[in-house]
């Protein structure tokens, strides 16, 4: 039978101290912020009762611990070492590892956007292919997660893009009071592998893409114009977390009609961005062939 020792090993953050043992406590990376989360780890359920800590991290052959401000570890870290190497000594599971469903390590950061009804959450993997929008939950019955984001009482419309969910909210709420809430829910449902939109939905969006592509044939000016928006407009938009789809050109009026999406849709400073920037550059690189664009949902 291994004997444990540890080793008390101080990190960058005085609050952090790390417990190193001498042999491996685990394969994977813990992270658990409270005892409900500590439910596959008897050992962090026991660190637990200890009133003072806040956090704990389990990792290869360390145990980190975060504590709250009601006492400083060097009143306690002799007493904590102990009580770790009595409990890895007696043979008691660090975290029960089979029990625990491995998850992916997925990022979201919560990103501003120029429309203050909008919040942007960024991912660091891909989870649509295309961009999908959704005025309500029962648009969204292809999509779990916007089923899911629905069910929050502020939660207005959704909107998907390659790796980010925009999300509108009813001015019942502040992003103060709900964007880590958010932020936390759709990065737990993207770590547990669960589908963002179905398989047969994207099959679907697909196959209507292509079917339109096939059917709608553009006139040289309109091809034009959907180079230029999908060369320098579509990617500017999209870091403010929404999106715009050329809908038509009228030839006789010389108007460009689009479609504004995600955050761009409904947001106060859109009028502006249609004349000033995306009406201004296209009259600059086509000449009179334009004169002016209108959104023709907002």
């Amino acid at each position: 039978m291994k004997e444990f020792n540890i080793t008390v090993v101080p990190t960058n953050n005085s609050k952090i101290l790390k417990f190193e043992a001498n042999h491996f406590l685990v394969k994977g990376n813990y992270e658990l912020k409270n005892i409900d989360e500590a439910k596959n780890s008897p050992l962090a359920q026991q660190l637990f009762y200890l009133p003072f800590i806040k956090t704990v991290y389990i990792s290869g052959n360390f145990i980190a611990l975060e504590r709250f401000d009601i006492v400083e570890w060097d009143d306690v870290k002799d007493e904590v070492a102990q009580q770790l190497v009595e409990y890895l000594n007696a043979g008691q599971p660090v975290v029960n590892e089979d029990d625990t469903k491995k998850k992916e390590p997925i990022t979201v950061y919560a990103e501003v956007t120029p429309n203050p009804a909008v919040m942007k959450f960024v991912s660091n993997k891909r989870i649509v292919p295309t961009t999908y929008e959704f005025k309500n939950i029962d648009e969204a019955k292809d999509s779990l997660l916007a089923q899911e984001l629905f069910h929050f009482p502020f939660v207005k419309e959704v909107f998907f893009d390659e790796n980010y969910v925009s999300v509108s909210k009813y001015d019942v709420a502040e992003w103060e009071g709900i964007t880590m809430q958010l932020r936390e829910f759709i990065r737990d449902f993207l770590a547990d592998g669960k589908e963002v939109v179905s398989q047969a939905a994207i099959q679907k969006s697909k196959e209507t893409e292509e079917q339109n592509s096939a059917q709608v044939h553009y006139d040289d000016t309109s091809k034009q114009i959907i180079d230029i928006l999908d060369e320098y407009v579509k990617p500017a938009v999209a870091s403010d977390g929404g999106n715009i789809l050329f809908q038509s050109y009228e030839e006789d009026t010389k108007t460009v009609n689009v479609i504004l999406q995600g955050a761009c849709s409904g947001c106060p400073s859109s009028t502006f961005t249609l004349k000033n920037g995306i009406e201004t550059m296209l009259k600059n690189m086509m000449g009179d062939k334009v004169n002016e664009v209108v959104a023709i949902n907002g």
